[in-house]
């Protein structure tokens, strides 16, 4: 029986298939779940924060997108995966307040999700799938058998991407 393995908020896990791997309740956070295929290998990782740069007492790598990313790859290539052969799902990044801002602090989740991409294109890995932004949480679940990143909402239909 295969297992579905949970990541917690600002933390992260790899999988291999049959198992499956799974994080709860993304509001503004978002999960990368990033795949070597041939090794039907799977990461993900719960990030809360754009840049550990801007904060003080940051030993947690899992937690920012720019250190959490390289933070996977590494845990992914102790167990054989070859970052060349990464690509990644992302999903998350809402705006979780009703009133629209420009305040860069509340506008974590939009900064989430840019900082996300730009980690990922800096690193040449390229993102297949999202389901990102607007207004409600979500909770992920990834799959290495079959690649698939599958989103549900409550009160929406579950997505497959």
């Amino acid at each position: 029986m295969a297992d579905m393995i949970k990541v917690g908020m600002a933390d992260l896990n790899i999988c291999h298939a049959p198992d499956a791997i799974t994080t709860l309740g993304l509001g503004s956070c978002v999960g990368v779940a990033l795949y070597d295929q041939p090794k039907k290998l799977a990461g993900l990782v719960h990030v809360m924060l754009p840049d550990s740069t801007q904060v003080r007492q940051n030993q947690n790598r899992a937690k920012f997108a720019d250190t959490g990313i390289d933070y996977l790859i590494e845990q992914m290539e102790k167990e054989g995966a070859l970052k060349s052969r990464l690509t990644a799902k992302i999903a998350g990044g809402a705006q979780m307040f009703a009133f629209s801002t420009n305040n860069d602090m509340l506008r974590v989740g939009e900064r989430n999700v840019e900082a996300v991409k730009a980690k990922l294109r800096k690193l040449g890995i390229h993102i297949l799938a999202e389901d990102t932004g607007l207004n409600f949480g979500r909770t992920v679940e990834f799959y290495p058998e079959t690649g698939d990143f599958v989103i549900k909402s409550v009160g929406k239909p579950i997505r497959t991407i």
